[in-house]
């Protein structure tokens, strides 16, 4: 007769095979390989001692392939919740250490649970990724498990922050999870993301493209501009989600957490009065300004090395965070082209969901020119910008430094479409299109007829920008709130969210709106 288990002797040699994981040679492996395991990664993003761990022994239920005798507690994926900086979070980190880190039912089941528990109590979701894909094995119930996690990924959209780090592969069906969270962190050269790999892509179109090329961190921070922000490592990249964090409400009924700050509120920096050049045609940075009136300078940017002619990320005024969006005219001029639309528009959405107000510097010439841009839809993409602003309900601040022009104008947070404080530098120009252009249509036949072409053209453009081309006519007609020197920006923003800070405003009830998705 076989002697009966001791309970605690049972339940410590469970516990000793779920903290071990797929064993010391495969930890040893993941080490090598510049990765921290899944836990390591759990406590290093943590407050100390605060990480409480959720079906630590969990197992799978397949019995077909041999894997009923290949039961691992906790099945490869490490669930539970935490603090940090003293905030409830929700954390599920992958174990690439267990069958590779592959999702099966059970694993799907334990990332939903505490899914469920993050809605219920309202917290964030941070996901850190390092897995094979679905577990092969199972057949359709990983597939199952997946559509489980998909689901509550749309649930908790807007309700909560959801946060992913790519920290190893992400491939197949596994990668729309992270895609409809709200920021994805990737790390450079260990992480990876595509749908088919290299060798179904050489196989089905000929083309050859190594893993890093296809869904690498770089590629997906530039290119495709699936990811948010690049980390040099594992270290760096918790490090970075716990900064983003510190901007943003546990949920949609918080305001974002108020930090103190030792910048006064009423600061002034006489280097802005010399930013923005009276050169129209002269590019400057506007990340310069941004810091030069933001708290300690400290600017969190968000998909810094995609559609660099725009710049979004999050910083504090007064100690309370923002969102920024400035276009750059560094880069394209500031023009609005179909990724800087989209990128703007999904940053102006999540603001609006968390309570996050938005200010806006704005440098537009307009939308940018191009068969390749109205081909690929410039003009619903734009509008997705549009249609974010329009519908933003929270505090929106704009700051005119210079060209303002046409559609863009509008677009760009305009008192037209909602919003509440309006400040322009004397640099600005405000108007249907640029001097020039509008002297060539307007002027057409009085510049031919001219004597001196060249001369009539250059007067008429004087002309035209000294009566429309400035902000003193938008001022008066109510469209601008004030004409202020640069270097008043952070003073009259920070007052302006102060007034701001009970503003109440609604959207007519709906199921939901129809953006030109």
């Amino acid at each position: 007769m076989t002697k009966p288990l001791d309970p605690i002797q049972h339940l410590e040699a469970l516990n000793k095979q779920a903290l071990e994981g797929g064993g010391a040679k495969r930890v040893q492996k993941q080490h090598d390989a510049g990765k921290l395991t899944a836990r390591e990664r759990v406590e290093l993003f943590l407050d100390p001692g605060t990480f409480v761990e959720t079906d630590r022994l969990v197992v799978h239920a397949c019995t077909d392939f041999g894997m009923d005798e290949k039961k691992i507690p906790g099945d490869g994926v490490v669930t539970g919740f935490g603090r940090v900086d003293g905030r409830q979070v929700f954390v599920f980190a992958q174990d690439f250490t267990v069958f590779g880190g592959s999702l099966s039912k059970a694993y799907a089941s334990k990332i939903a649970k505490v899914m469920d528990l993050a809605l219920k109590t309202g917290a964030p979701v941070i996901g850190l990724n390092d897995s094979g894909g679905a577990r092969i094995q199972e057949g359709v119930d990983s597939l199952a498990g997946y559509a489980d996690v998909f689901l509550r990924n749309v649930m908790a959209s807007g309700v909560v922050p959801q946060i992913s780090a790519i920290m190893g592969p992400c491939a197949g069906g596994a990668v729309y999870s992270p895609a409809m969270t709200d920021f994805v962190f990737m790390v450079d050269k260990s992480s990876y993301m595509f749908i088919t790999g290299p060798d179904v892509i050489k196989t089905v179109t000929h083309e050859e493209v190594t893993k890093e090329e296809l869904g690498g961190a770089a590629s997906h921070a530039s290119k495709s501009g699936v990811s948010h922000y690049t980390a040099e490592d594992d270290a760096d990249c918790l490090r970075s989600i716990r900064e983003l964090l510190s901007f943003l409400p546990s949920n949609n009924h918080e305001a974002p957490p108020y930090k103190e700050s030792t910048d006064p509120i009423d600061r002034e920096d006489a280097e802005l009065d010399e930013l923005v050049p009276i050169n129209p045609n002269k590019p400057y940075d506007m990340r310069k300004l941004i810091e030069g009136v933001v708290d300690e300078g400290d600017f969190f940017e968000i998909h810094e090395h995609y559609a660099k002619n725009i710049v979004v990320g999050f910083a504090r005024l007064g100690g309370h965070p923002v969102g920024i969006v400035a276009n750059q005219p560094q880069v394209l001029a500031g023009c609005l082209d179909i990724d800087a639309s989209m990128k703007g528009a999904r940053f102006v959405q999540f603001c609006d969901c968390f309570n996050i107000p938005i200010v806006t510097f704005e440098d537009v010439p307009g939308f940018l020119p191009g068969l390749d841009q109205e081909y690929g839809g410039i003009i619903k993409h734009g509008a997705k910008l549009l249609y974010a602003y329009c519908e933003a309900t929270v505090p929106k601040l704009t700051v005119i430094t210079r060209k303002a022009y046409g559609g863009a104008y509008v677009v760009m947070s305009s008192k037209h479409i909602r919003g509440d404080v309006t400040l322009a530098y004397p640099t600005a120009e405000i108007a249907v299109m640029g001097p020039d252009g509008a002297v060539n249509i307007i002027y057409r036949k009085q510049i031919a007829e001219a004597e001196d072409p060249v001369a009539a053209k250059d007067a008429f453009v004087a002309e035209y920008r000294e009566r429309f081309a400035n902000p003193f006519k938008a001022a008066e007609l109510g469209y601008v709130d004030e004409v202020i020197y640069p270097r008043m920006t952070r003073k009259r923003l920070c007052e302006a969210l102060a007034m701001l800070r009970d503003k109440r405003d609604q959207n007519p009830p709906k199921k939901h709106g129809n953006p030109p998705l």
